[in-house]
């Protein structure tokens, strides 16, 4: 199975369903609507649902595991396509905002944020994801320093 996600972690993630395949048939053609949605929004509340069933902290392995494909590509200039947290300059019709999107990492971080094609539908919720970062960026700047 291929697929990723786009902006956030948590509610505002947007699952890429129309770039997301098992053996190179698109899943929207492999499972009805209902299912898709019930995948989609279980995907939102993965990292919760780890945290819930754990008990006695948070979740580690997945970000461990991330952490390292990142060192690792890094490290040995691996050019890799991975989805990391980086700054948009115009990337998808947004700037000056730390976002998660697809990325080309190598020795010296970021070569380049890949622009998928994405659905109308992926693209509102993309700038929604943009939008609740902006917001929670906001409030932080408020706070007393």
């Amino acid at each position: 199975m291929t697929g990723f996600v786009l902006g956030t972690h948590g509610d505002t993630m947007v699952p890429l369903l129309s770039l997301t395949s098992v053996s190179g048939v698109p899943l929207t053609q492999l499972l009805p609507a209902d299912q898709l949605a019930a995948i989609v929004a279980r995907t939102k509340q993965g990292g919760a649902e780890i945290v819930n069933l754990l008990k006695t902290g948070s979740a580690f392995y997945a970000p461990t595991a991330s952490q390292a494909e990142l060192v690792s590509a890094v490290a040995y200039d691996e050019h890799r396509l991975l989805p990391v947290a980086a700054h948009l300059t115009g990337e998808f019709d947004e700037r000056d905002v730390c976002i998660g999107v697809p990325v080309v990492l190598g020795r010296q971080g970021v070569e380049k944020v890949v622009e998928v094609d994405l659905l109308p539908a992926e693209r509102d919720a993309f700038h929604a994801s943009v939008a609740a970062v902006r917001s929670d960026l906001a409030i932080l700047a408020k706070l007393p320093r």
